[in-house]
């Protein structure tokens, strides 16, 4: 079977921010280089798990080159915002970074319409010879990519190949991957759906519980390509306890993966804002998914 180009485990990296608020580049090195270690085949830098949406330009073009140096899997840049133009210049310069890819997210808050969102997408694109990994995201940006529109983008840009779904519209996933056959990578964009994903052609998940549990979603996508359905489900158990913890209403995504990383060793520090600090209650919870997960490991 043919790998995917980038990979089938993405770990949608945190932003490790020194006590100062600035980008702590040398903890960024560390915590990629760990993530490999712990199965991830690539890594997205600047998405909504590394609070992109906080980050300057400049910030991220010299994160980019940060982790893209620290690393030989392939980096993926979050490089778009709601503003057409600025996603544009700052794609177009992300080459230069040593980055393999781009991750072109919908644009949040203007609620464009289907050929809006084209439009905006292909025109990120057309700025890049880099391949692109589209995201949707509707929770996050108020608009869904809707199938038609993806199918669109893909047959009219070549170097669109990938596309990220958080969605939890797994019928739409279908009539896409239907649609567009291996033209189109699926991933998951939702770590608790990555078997029925996969059951539907995809090839991964870009993920955020793969911080702490790299090993055991690494486990469930060999099963599952093997065709081991008991040990797929087990690991998907396992990991059960991972995915509800990951984000909730009380503490969103990043917050609880910058506390596991904490506890794991690594000096990421709080989110900026607009997310809160942290709080006792989501430490100890943090210490507890992961000591729980890693107990299970043999």
């Amino acid at each position: 079977m043919t790998s995917p180009q980038f990979g089938r485990l993405l770990t949608a990296m945190v932003t490790p921010f020194a006590a100062d608020g600035s980008i702590d580049h040398d903890v960024a090195r560390d915590v990629a280089r760990f993530l490999v270690s712990e199965g991830s085949d690539g890594l997205v830098i600047a998405g909504s798990t590394g609070e992109g949406t906080s980050l300057s330009d400049d910030e991220k073009l010299e994160l980019f080159a940060t982790v893209a140096s620290a690393v030989t899997v392939p980096v993926l840049a979050g490089s778009t915002s709601s503003d057409t133009a600025r996603s544009v210049e700052l794609t177009s310069k992300v080459k230069a970074t040593g980055v393999a890819g781009v991750l072109a997210t919908t644009p949040a808050y203007a609620r464009p319409s289907q050929k809006g969102i084209e439009l905006h997408l292909a025109a990120v694109a057309e700025s890049t010879p880099l391949p692109v990994m589209l995201y949707d995201i509707p929770s996050r940006t108020g608009r869904k990519i809707e199938s038609e529109t993806t199918i669109a983008l893909v047959q009219g840009n070549k170097n669109i190949v990938a596309l990220k779904d958080a969605s939890s519209d797994l019928e739409q996933a279908k009539t896409t991957k239907t649609a567009l056959g291996s033209a189109l990578d699926l991933y998951s964009g939702d770590d608790s759906l990555v078997l029925d994903f996969m059951e539907l052609g995809g090839v991964g998940v870009v993920s955020v519980a793969s911080h702490w549990a790299g090993p055991e979603f690494s486990q469930m996508i060999t099963a599952h390509i093997a065709g081991d359905v008991a040990l797929a489900n087990e690991m998907k158990a396992r990991l059960s306890d991972s995915c509800a913890f990951e984000g909730t209403l009380l503490y969103p995504n990043p917050m609880p993966s910058k506390a596991a990383m904490r506890y794991l060793g690594f000096n990421v520090g709080q989110c900026r804002l607009p997310h809160a600090p942290s709080d006792a209650a989501l430490d100890t919870k943090a210490v507890e998914i992961v000591t729980a997960l890693r107990a299970t490991r043999v």
